[in-house]
């Protein structure tokens, strides 16, 4: 399902998070854990959808920590080496919030189309190219899985998860760089207002409720 590259960017991610989430508390030591497990749940989940969304689009998606190269919109301004921004934004969100915040949107996917399997549903080469529609629709699905394991979280009283999975939809549905909202923003303005307006209302309940 995952390949090595993969796994060893899910796993850092899982790991920076779990650090971040749990900082700010006073029992680090036995919230550390129950962080990392629902994280990686979380992210279980995530990709469990998109992964089975790409490929009933005929599509593969490759997932990576975020980075960029971009710090301006002139041709120049960019960073010699790209910057991580998975990294460096759920720890710099933590000391400026006063550790109030859990950024994280951290990791991206890239997507190429299935030409072999296209070919044979399709016609030759007819649907090799991904759409922006498609992208979006990826990681729209993969944001619901998210929504819906925080609603069946809270269901069965993982409150700890239920906040951690709104609060991962909410975070990545902001149409940032290359963050799973940018995708569905622009393959689908409708979704993402949809997907906006269901993440801000479930991280309202949470806030009020959890």
């Amino acid at each position: 399902m995952l390949t090595k590259k993969e796994l060893g960017s899910t796993i850092l991610a899982i790991i920076i998070l779990g650090f971040v989430v749990s900082l700010s508390n006073e029992n680090f030591n036995k919230v550390i854990l129950s962080s990392l497990f629902s994280i990686a749940l979380i992210f279980f989940i995530n990709i469990l959808f998109k992964k089975i969304a790409a490929f009933y689009l005929d599509t593969e998606i490759e997932l990576q920590l975020w980075e960029g190269e971009r710090y301006g919109i002139t041709p120049g301004a960019k960073f010699k080496k790209p910057f991580q921004w998975g990294i460096i934004l759920p720890i710099l969100v933590k000391i400026l919030s006063l550790g109030y915040l859990n950024w994280s949107a951290i990791m991206t996917f890239e997507t190429k189309g299935k030409t072999y399997r296209a070919a044979k549903r399709h016609g030759i080469y007819s649907f090799s190219e991904v759409t922006e529609f498609q992208i979006g629709l990826i990681a729209a699905i993969g944001l619901i899985g998210s929504l819906l394991g925080a609603f069946v979280g809270y269901l069965f009283g993982f409150e700890h998860f239920a906040r951690l999975s709104v609060g991962f939809a909410f975070f990545n549905i902001i149409p940032l760089s290359n963050l799973d909202g940018n995708k569905i923003f622009f393959g689908n303005t409708v979704l993402w207002a949809f997907l906006a307006a269901l993440s801000s209302l479930g991280t309202l309940l949470a806030i009020l409720t959890i």
